[in-house]
């Protein structure tokens, strides 16, 4: 049985395929059981599709593969605090856990600027922990964004 640390790893292989396509390095796997239904990486500059978040691509592809809207118990491992958006598609998707690596400060939805998952006025709360993989889930977003204002000129490398 995989543990949160080796879907989170997953998640981190993912995050280094956007790394490498030039897209903030986020990934994700989404599992129901045992069973993996779905991993995906950011990629709205190259889909040319604002909300092709690791996320939301993950639980398209799961609702395909388990022909079903609804993916009641299923777990979505990420590496970055999900955004607001995102946050809507698991409550809308019936997730029963979400799992990620890093807090964002500037956008996250989960725990950081909203508590969309947990908040009693909507029918629907997904269970959420945090800090698995924290270090390298960070790190690869640190150094995307260091590599980012190098080429821009804003800071020296």
């Amino acid at each position: 049985m995989l543990t949160d640390e080796d879907y989170m790893k997953m998640a981190l292989d993912e995050a280094r395929k956007a790394f490498a396509q030039n897209e903030v390095p986020v990934g994700a796997v989404l599992a129901q059981d045992d069973r993996i239904l779905a991993m995906a990486h950011n990629a709205p500059i190259s889909g040319v599709d604002a909300t092709a978040h690791a996320e939301m691509t993950a639980i398209r592809e799961a609702c395909r593969v388990s022909n079903n809207y609804r993916l009641t118990g299923a777990r979505l491992y990420v590496t970055l605090e999900p955004c607001l958006m995102c946050a809507g598609a698991i409550l809308q998707a019936r997730l029963a856990r979400v799992v990620f690596g890093a807090r964002d400060p500037k956008a996250g939805a989960v725990l950081s600027l909203f508590r969309v998952l947990q908040d009693s006025r909507l029918n629907h709360r997904v269970e959420v922990t945090e800090g698995i993989l924290r270090e390298e889930c960070g790190e690869i977003l640190s150094r995307f964004f260091k590599e980012k204002r190098v080429e821009t000129g804003s800071v020296s490398p």
